[in-house]
């Protein structure tokens, strides 16, 4: 989809080079008996992407990471730390034993990165590693898998993935929180803990709006933004710490990063905003998905449950193939929500970056349609269900039909397996774009909303 040999960056991959973010034809469901019928099967498929992109690159160790998006997005065998733990909360979803066997294989990968980082031993993680051998695009080879020869963690330089991110962490703390909770095994539990006191550490902040700063970039340095969706995490994290260690200091923690998410409500437009540059003036525009309904999932807040209808309405979308820019195939159209506003005022004539396509305004973002679709089913308030369900559908119908012939690790992958991060290529409106590559966290996102999980809560 780039149309050139530069990578595709996504929004979790910006923190390591200083920059910092703030935070399908439509297919209607039939009778409860036919949405059973023909849900099953796409679930299945969607872990068969989750095995595959785990498996890789099997020879290269036992310890691993599952790259992230397929190889046509340019990002060779980069394996996001995000993506991976919501691989980790997806496969604990299935409740079966492989899906238990794979989680706590990728959750023991966690572990290895926090205590062998090449730098640091404070219970950090990077933005991403490498999990398999490439040649880069300066012809430098990267021979290791995610365990280098020296025994340290194969951290992303090449794409200069090595800053941490504040919402990163609270993610890979959440997955191994649950992990801790299913198994009993203490080492995750240490692990996550480790993780919230390094937030702790680096992340608090006494500036007006208070809450939890974006984290460091690759030089160490910490970065002055506040993000609405970072502290959302840590509601969903340090409220599972606090149930889990009994320690009332993640409650007190937890109701910090809740005060910051709370400032950031606007009630005359009943939505989120999403976060802040310095600590003391809220960045109005443009307005995220996530912080809308990611809120709901980590607050449960019936006052701010609006955010969920501002979300379905105005950042509503619907990609057909005779759009402008958009890369769906004739005779399909896909129905969802797009990343942020300034998506829908995306400029068509001109590329979302330097060696990107244009985009289209009204592509679709998987991940944050499935986020929606499971955030309408927690509310559960008349039509949430049946709205979840068309969006479901939706996501299901691409996985079906959009991202044929996509590799990972140069393997082929199984028929219709994995969902895309969008239907077509669309501008996020924080300088970087998405496109139509399988990608393990919308399709670990499908799975979430499809077995009603919901991952941030406490």
């Amino acid at each position: 989809m780039s149309g050139s040999q530069r990578p595709v960056l996504s929004r979790r991959a910006l923190i390591g080079t200083g920059l910092a973010v703030g935070a399908a034809a439509v297919t209607t469901a039939g009778s409860g008996t036919a949405w059973a019928a023909t849900r099953a099967p796409a679930q299945r498929r969607a872990y068969a992407f989750l095995a595959a992109a785990m498996d890789a690159y099997p020879g290269h160790g036992a310890v691993r990471l599952a790259q992230s998006y397929t190889d046509q997005a340019g990002l060779f065998s980069t394996a996001f730390v995000y993506d991976n733990a919501l691989t980790i909360l997806a496969q604990l979803a299935s409740r079966t034993v492989d899906g238990r066997s794979r989680a706590v294989a990728l959750g023991d990968a966690l572990l290895y990165a926090q205590a062998h980082d090449p730098v640091h031993d404070d219970g950090r993680l990077r933005q991403a590693y490498n999990v398999g051998p490439y040649t880069f695009y300066d012809g430098s080879p990267q021979p290791d898998g995610f365990v280098r020869a020296d025994g340290t963690a194969n951290v992303g330089t090449q794409f200069g993935f090595t800053g941490t991110a504040v919402g990163d962490m609270a993610w890979a703390g959440i997955a191994l929180s649950a992990l801790a909770r299913r198994t009993g095994e203490r080492r995750f539990l240490t692990g996550a803990v480790r993780i919230g006191e390094w937030i702790e550490r680096v992340g608090r902040t006494d500036e007006p709006l208070g809450g939890y700063k974006f984290g460091v970039d690759g030089a160490d340095e910490r970065l002055p933004f506040t993000s609405t969706e970072h502290n959302t995490d840590l509601i969903g994290l340090f409220g599972q710490l606090a149930r889990l260690t009994g320690d009332k200091v993640w409650r007190e923690r937890r109701a910090r990063a809740a005060a910051f998410v709370r400032k950031m409500w606007e009630p005359s437009g009943g939505f989120f905003y999403t976060g802040t540059n310095d600590g003391v003036t809220i960045n109005r525009s443009p307005i995220p998905e996530d912080t809308q309904t990611w809120t709901h999932l980590a607050l449960s807040s019936p006052a701010h449950a609006r955010s969920l209808d501002w979300a379905t309405t105005e950042l509503a979308v619907l990609d057909t193939a005779d759009r402008r820019n958009s890369t769906v195939p004739a005779g399909q159209s896909y129905e969802g929500v797009t990343f942020s506003s300034a998506g829908l005022l995306a400029n068509e004539d001109a590329p979302i970056a330097a060696g990107q396509p244009k985009p289209d305004r009204n592509g679709v973002w998987f991940e944050g349609t499935a986020h929606l679709a499971l955030a309408l089913r927690h509310r559960h308030a008349p039509g949430d269900e049946a709205r979840a369900r068309r969006l479901i559908a939706s996501v299901e119908r691409a996985q079906d039909l959009l991202g044929a012939d996509q590799t990972v690790g140069g393997g082929a992958l199984p028929a219709h397996c994995g969902v895309v991060s969008a239907s077509s290529p669309l501008d996020t409106g924080f300088g970087f774009g998405y496109y139509p590559y399988r990608h393990t966290g919308a399709t670990a996102w499908y799975l979430l909303a499809a077995t009603r999980t919901n991952p941030l809560a406490a």
